[in-house]
């Protein structure tokens, strides 16, 4: 197993190299730059303008400037930020904690729920609880996460102000855990109720494709009951697409929380990566894409080392 792990992460480098270089050219080709949103504050003469691009080292090449960022990447250097002159990395360890509160608490909240929900769905088809299942994951397929925001805001907010509007913690309330619970209750069920309806439908279908096996048909035969069969066998065996389907969206939660995190103000990677966009904030941008980058990385090797645990079938190679 060592050999393999060994064998993906060699072959994730030239993936790395080739993502990071394609996000790169893109946003230094795009229009507008550093210096532009800089000459539009009309705080800076043209000289100053000039001196500045050296100095940041715009006035090179597009891919001596990818190799020079690439080279003090290695070495553990981010850069600094056009905007603030922070170290980028410390930019992005300050919120990565927030995301991880928020996206975590959607996950494991969308585990919680979907997945229980599509084993009752499949386990008594056309019953109340499948209705509700498929009621559920309807809404969580189609409605935008930034109308569901707005919403939950106006009414569980403004008019009937059971919840903070904004904000990780009121002001002057410190770092309060409960405070902080009753600021994470609404972004968090809107960054969990998408992959609810995911889990839903993916467990459910999982299930019933399992139930029609033989040796679910085997297994009734010697007067297992269905709580027994459901559980222990059919579940266990339909475990592979769920876990597919949940580790498919834990990087995207990653990047993915920009709109929920714009609207409740929520200090956390999307609202930094938003910033670093607005202002063409180069350095922030390319350390968010590799924390993206790097999370979507792991975690498909960690997908393919669950894989062979649930599936004594799959070897390494």
């Amino acid at each position: 197993m060592i050999r393999y792990i060994v064998k993906r992460l060699l072959y994730a480098i030239p993936v790395f190299l080739g993502i990071t270089f394609v996000i790169y050219t893109l946003i230094n080709l795009a229009p507008g730059g550093p210096l532009s949103v800089l000459a539009a504050s009309g705080e800076l003469s043209l000289s100053d303008l000039e001196s500045l691009k050296v100095s940041l080292g715009l006035d090179k090449p597009l891919i001596v400037r990818y190799f020079i960022w690439l080279g003090n990447l290695l070495r553990g250097d981010f850069g600094i930020s056009y905007r603030t002159s922070q170290q980028v990395s410390m930019m992005i360890s300050q919120r990565v904690i927030p995301s991880l509160m928020l996206t975590g608490t959607g996950i494991v909240g969308a585990i919680l729920i979907g997945i229980p929900l599509g084993i009752i769905s499949a386990y008594k088809p056309n019953s109340v609880w499948d209705h509700i299942s498929t009621f559920v994951a309807f809404i969580g397929a189609s409605i935008p996460n930034f109308f569901l925001s707005l919403f939950l805001i106006y009414v569980l907010a403004v008019k009937m102000k059971l919840f903070p509007t904004s904000g990780m913690y009121s002001v002057g309330t410190g770092s309060d855990l409960g405070d902080l619970l009753h600021h994470l209750a609404l972004p968090a069920f809107v960054c969990g109720i998408q992959p609810i309806g995911n889990y839903i439908k993916q467990t459910k279908s999982s299930v019933l494709e399992v139930l029609n096996e033989e040796y679910i048909k085997t297994a009734r035969s010697k007067g297992l009951t269905n709580t027994v069969i459901v559980l222990k066998h059919a579940f266990r065996n339909a475990l592979i697409p769920i876990v597919t389907t949940i580790s498919l969206t834990i990087p995207f939660l990653i990047g993915g929380a920009v709109v929920t995190e714009q609207i409740f103000a929520w200090p956390g990677i999307g609202s930094l990566m938003i910033t670093a966009i607005t202002s063409r904030d180069y350095p922030v941008i390319m350390g968010v894409a590799v924390l993206i980058c790097g999370v979507v990385l792991v975690m498909n090797l960690i997908l393919d080392l669950i894989y062979a645990a649930l599936d004594p079938r799959i070897k390494f190679k």
